[in-house]
């Protein structure tokens, strides 16, 4: 069905762009909890709208079965390990980047 096909590429090039968005929040982002948050929710989305992508592709079959095993294990899986890789930094002082309060920036009359 061309129909499924459609929503097929649309799904993988929908996984493809957040994998690259959030390659891209990795090497832009100013400090490792940014990092991680964007590594985190592209990599599940990602994983995500690929997997789903490839379901419609195979069909009804015992591959679609597995697939869906796969992203059920990432979904539980991949914000876990966020959430751990954070809480390490944070219990081993590593602080996040804030910007300046208004009270720290010279004032100008």
């Amino acid at each position: 069905m061309i129909i499924l096909e459609i929503l097929s590429w649309l799904l993988l090039l929908f996984g493809a762009f957040l994998g690259i968005s959030g390659a891209v929040g990795i090497l832009r982002f100013p400090d490792f909890y940014t990092r991680i948050h964007a590594a985190g929710v592209t990599d599940t989305l990602c994983a995500g709208a690929i997997l789903c992508g490839l379901m419609l592709q195979a069909g009804l079959s015992l591959v679609s079965v597995k697939l869906a095993f796969i992203l059920l294990f990432l979904w539980f899986t991949s914000p876990t390990a966020s959430h751990a890789l954070a809480s390490a930094a944070r219990h081993a002082g590593l602080k996040p980047h804030l910007a300046p309060s208004r009270e720290d920036s010279p004032s100008t009359p």
